[in-house]
């Protein structure tokens, strides 16, 4: 038997029951993974929530690491004890064990061990998609990252400063801008009622930042967009603050001469070529140091109470689940 966490329903926390399940061998091109460690992510949030609908009943869960444990008729390339992760769809993360198709599967190197897999799989790709696909960031270009001691934040400002560039980060707190700053954010704006556009405009003399990353939402994406600079880029990722307002085209242009982005790091990795370039370009930056930080581990049958510690922002960096 297998023990996974069910999603019953559209709502909050309650709708997430803890089941057992009968264990299944995988069929041809698929491969049964034993989970070793489970990423948490606020899409499995708006998952539950009915943002991103699913057919119900549904196991929640994007990312994991852990062991092959059973190979489907035809699969080549992996044999029953190798180390691995993934991210991205079908979603059913939230599980002891599970099969996958050998597409989404990542070998992971000996130095890199399941719990950091876990926590970086879909925040590296997220940060590979941003940084390299949603706006070329170079040495010199100048981001904004909010919630830069998140999950996310933690993998996003380290890249950005392994390549280069100055990172303005924001935080909720004294506490939360202390561990963006151990991350290397070279500047951090405290509080969610911080006047953002003037903060940003004195750092940058005036002139903005060249690309925002914004996955708080709410009122916070027109106050990016004010942040940005002329022919600039602003990536709407999230809205873990409430849902984005309506933009009408004079928003962004043609005054102001911005570009909007709405990236999905699910649809960056259901493109397979590009998946596994990114997780290429990720396990090199993590042999290298640059990873999520883990803030928090829970139990898998304590999955609700890890959502609701991150609904609540009551965390730093990213949460783990361990069956």
């Amino acid at each position: 038997m297998d023990t996974v966490v069910l999603m019953t329903g559209v709502g909050g926390v309650e709708k997430l029951e803890v089941s057992q399940i009968s264990s299944e061998q995988p069929g041809p091109g698929m491969v049964r993974i034993r989970n070793l460690a489970i990423g948490v992510n606020f899409i499995d949030i708006y998952h539950r929530t009915g943002l991103y609908p699913l057919s119900l009943p549904a196991t929640l869960g994007v990312e994991a690491a852990g062991v092959v444990e059973a190979l489907g008729e035809g699969v080549t390339g992996f044999s029953i004890g190798d180390r691995v992760a993934y991210a991205g769809a079908p979603v059913g993360a939230y599980a002891t064990a599970r099969s996958l198709p050998v597409s989404r599967l990542i070998k992971l190197p000996d130095g890199i061990e399941f719990r950091s897999a876990a926590a970086s799989m879909l925040k590296g790709l997220t940060a590979h998609m941003l940084l390299t696909r949603t706006y070329a960031v170079e040495r010199g270009t100048t981001i904004l990252i909010h919630g830069a001691a998140g999950g996310l934040g933690s993998i996003l400002v380290r890249w950005a400063k392994h390549i280069g560039a100055t990172v303005i980060g924001t935080a909720g707190s004294e506490g939360k801008a202390d561990i963006a700053r151990s991350y290397g954010a070279d500047h951090i704006i405290v509080g969610r009622n911080a006047d953002l556009v003037s903060e940003v405009g004195s750092l940058t003399q005036g002139v903005g930042v060249d690309f925002a990353v914004d996955g708080i939402g709410g009122d916070t994406l027109l106050r990016s967009l004010a942040c940005t600079r002329r022919f600039g880029t602003v990536a709407s990722i999230g809205q873990a603050a409430g849902p984005i307002p309506s933009l009408a085209v004079e928003d962004i242009g043609p005054i102001r001469s911005l570009s909007l982005a709405r990236p999905s790091v699910m649809a960056y990795a259901a493109d397979l070529p590009a998946y596994h370039r990114a997780a290429e370009a990720l396990l090199e930056m993590m042999q290298k140091g640059v990873c999520a930080e883990i803030g928090g581990e829970y139990p898998l049958a304590d999955a609700a109470q890890a959502q609701s510690d991150l609904e609540a922002g009551r965390t730093t960096g990213s949460l783990l689940l361990i069956p």
